[in-house]
């Protein structure tokens, strides 16, 4: 969630993915400045402050930062009306498309550079030509390498390109120079024009943004920004329209379209009372909704912010490449500049020309682009395909993490089972009647919101006169204490009995449910019989879980033992842990996951399963729509309550995974290997462009398959 001390930039302008890098090591360098994320694909700058009076003198700072990587960056304060705008299409020319100066001049420098290879010119006017092309379709490239180099800023693409292409024109090479210039500005290009389509494509992913709210006062109707929507206010969504708040509808009947939200296709039906979520589409029927939640609270703001923000906690392996990006191309321009030199003064006979084409080889092959963008491309493309599947993942570590499980823990009640308890029997030990065991536990269970006491107060059919009761306490794991009509009333599990010395006869009805013991003033009265059904879902989803190789898969619960293996043996988990206090949750999550090597995932409510969630590696919150605590606490949020959404996250966790390891060995393998046949003299310039323009395109490529990413049937 976004605090006070948090804010998000966007960075327009943002073309290099390798400055995006050093903007985020510097800015983070700046006093005050506790955690910072740049976002090459989004073109988002996040940054959280350690005092309040940073912020202010903070977009100063940090503008002469960018800059001095490159000029044409604008940096501005992200607000949520900025969130809400639909993103301009990246992607195609639109109508009335007129060509920038820039592309101008790299078109009249292709038609120059095709005269001189094409003509037969006398010297030295191919020279002329091939300078003219040189200049017309680089010099944008110079000049930025310039400006860096001046600023201190060496090793970057544009100094590579730079240097690589003015040795070839000082041994002579001259359509290579100019070449090498040429599919550099082509692949720039085609590589701006990727990451617009995928950039455009999460966007449309997660395309629940409301536009307007149709705020209803009185007898008139207008049209306004969902953000100055009050709460209580109503407001009017007609039939085909999304939903822009969170509220309650007090008129009209209709089917709701949660796909969005959840991934399911199945329509919800909805009437007066129900609770209507913002970014649902409303299928038929006028409603009249009165809005219980600000915009900023809302559910379609709080998961676009969560999508949208998903690239500020990175990976393990985007932390590597980063970090091996820093490292890999001076390291290549050091072996360059020694391939140039050191031969020609060791080899009898060497040339130095030979040897300096070769080294001009290892600079243009050694950009790290391909690594810098396919790497986060990769995992933003999952996240958002995830996000289109009803799985909210609140970071690239965490989808990373997905993919290396080896354990699963699951909680019981509304996770496995559906938690919603019935009362199947009720025994009574003379003089008292099943009518006075059942009144004494719902006057006990009167205060409690637990979905067993819920489900006694359901049972006994009456309100609870709150005069009656006196001194009522929660028992954290036992139960009820309460003074009933001046008698003490204990009603809770067998733990509760045996602390209060009370003898709880076990019985065999336990097996089919959870039993809640009755006491009158240190009496047993008798116990009642709550049972809880298994979801439908939850033996498909252990399957699944199975199926991919987990190990461990188990379950814990403060339910009795009996109760929880009836539970545990019909879902088909290997290990079943009962009649457990959180605490006791937490340590048996520890010894669970200590014994092997992998992640390990909890799955519980979000809310009283707290402790654990944090204790894992990756807590995942069930029926996380609309939970305001679901949300806050877990890693991971599956949007409705089938446990087999987590196979289908960890299915996408791991193509995703699988995407970005092919990207690594592809793109550091065709450049090793040309690096190696440069050296050697048998690979020149061209293979030399495809190792740097062509890897990076098909890493791209191959990353956006990312956002396609669906459960295999």
């Amino acid at each position: 969630m976004e605090t006070v001390l948090k804010r998000e930039y966007t960075l327009d302008g943002l073309c290099c993915p390798v400055c995006a890098q050093k903007i985020e090591k510097d800015i983070g360098k700046l006093e005050g400045i506790s955690a910072v994320a740049v976002n090459f694909i989004s073109k988002t700058l996040t940054i959280e402050f350690e005092k309040q009076e940073r912020i202010t003198p903070f977009p100063g700072e940090a503008l002469s930062i960018i800059q001095g990587y490159d000029t044409g960056i604008v940096i501005n304060e992200k607000s949520r009306k900025q969130t809400l705008k639909k993103d301009k299409p990246e992607t195609g020319l639109k109508p009335g498309f007129r060509p920038s100066p820039l592309q101008a001049g790299i078109a009249l420098g292709v038609l120059v550079f095709a005269a001189a290879l094409a003509l037969n010119f006398p010297a030295p006017i191919p020279l002329v030509l091939f300078l003219l092309s040189y200049f017309l379709i680089g010099g944008e490239v110079l000049w930025r390498a310039l400006k860096n180099i001046l600023k201190g800023q060496i090793f970057d693409e544009n100094f590579l390109m730079s240097l690589a292409t003015i040795g070839a024109f000082a041994i002579g090479e001259y359509p290579e120079a100019v070449a090498v210039m040429l599919f550099y500005q082509i692949g720039e290009a085609f590589q701006d024009y990727a990451v617009g389509r995928s950039r455009a494509s999460i966007t449309a992913l997660m395309d629940i943004r409301p536009e307007s709210a149709n705020l209803k006062t009185g007898d008139t109707i207008r049209t306004v920004s969902p953000e100055e929507v009050a709460v209580g206010d109503l407001i009017v969504v007609k039939p085909g329209e999304k939903i822009p708040l969170d509220g309650t509808i007090v008129e009209g009947v209709s089917s709701l379209d949660t796909s969005a939200l959840t991934g399911e296709a199945l329509p919800r039906d909805v009437e007066s009372g129900s609770e209507a979520l913002s970014g649902s589409i409303n299928k038929n029927g006028l409603l009249v909704i009165r809005v219980t939640k600000p915009f900023g609270e809302s559910t379609v703001s709080k998961i676009l912010d969560l999508v949208q923000n998903a690239g500020s906690k990175k990976s393990v392996t985007e932390k590597f490449i980063t970090k091996f990006s820093r490292y890999y191309t001076p390291a290549v321009v050091c072996a360059a500049l020694a391939l140039a030199l050191l031969p020609p003064l060791i080899i009898p006979g060497a040339q130095f020309s030979a040897w300096i084409y070769r080294a001009l080889v290892f600079l243009v092959v050694s950009c790290p682009c391909a690594l810098v963008i396919s790497v986060p491309l990769s995992f933003f493309g999952g996240i958002g395909a995830a996000s289109r599947q009803g799985i909210l993942v609140k970071g690239s570590n965490y989808l990373d993490a997905l993919g290396k499980v080896d354990t699963v823990v699951f909680d019981k009640t509304g996770t496995l089972s559906k938690g919603i308890f019935k009362v199947t029997k009720i025994e009574s030990n003379p003089p008292f009647t099943e009518d006075d065991i059942l009144m004494y536990a719902a006057y006990a269970e009167s205060i409690s919101n637990h979905p067993i006491a819920l489900s006694i107060q359901n049972a006994y059919g009456k309100a609870a006169d709150p005069l009656r009761i006196t001194d009522a306490e929660e028992l954290a794991g036992q139960g009820m204490r309460v003074r009933f009509d001046g008698s003490t009333i204990l009603a809770g599990n067998d733990r509760l009995m045996a602390r209060e010395g009370i003898a709880a006869v076990p019985r065999k009805t336990q097996a089919a449910g959870t039993a809640v013991y009755v006491a009158v003033d240190g009496v047993l009265a008798g116990s009642i019989v709550i049972s809880d059904e298994i979801k439908p879902d939850s033996r498909a989803a252990i399957r699944g879980i199975k199926e991919l190789g987990v190990k461990t898969v188990a379950m814990l619960s403060g339910d009795s033992l009996a109760a929880a293996e009836a539970v545990g043996k019909d879902a088909g988990v290997d290990q079943v842990y009962a009649e457990l206090l959180p605490q006791d949750k937490v340590r048996l999550l520890e010894k669970i996951g200590g014994a092997g090597g992998g992640k390990i995932v909890f799955v519980g409510d979000g809310i009283n399963d707290a402790p654990s969630l944090a204790r894992s590696d990756i807590g995942v919150a069930m029926g996380g729509v609309g939970s305001d605590a679901a949300i806050e606490a877990a890693d991971v949020v599956l949007m409705t309550d089938e446990p087999s959404k987590l196979v289908q996250a960890m299915e996408i966790a791991r193509k995703t995974r699988s995407i970005v390891i092919q990207n690594i060995v592809f793109a550091l393998g065709v450049k090793a290997l040309i690096l190696t046949l440069g050296a050697l003299g048998k690979a020149g310039i061209w293979e030399a462009i495809f190792g740097d323009v062509g890897v990076a395109l098909i890493a791209i490529l191959n990353a956006m398959r990312a956002m396609g990413v669906k459960r295999s049937s």
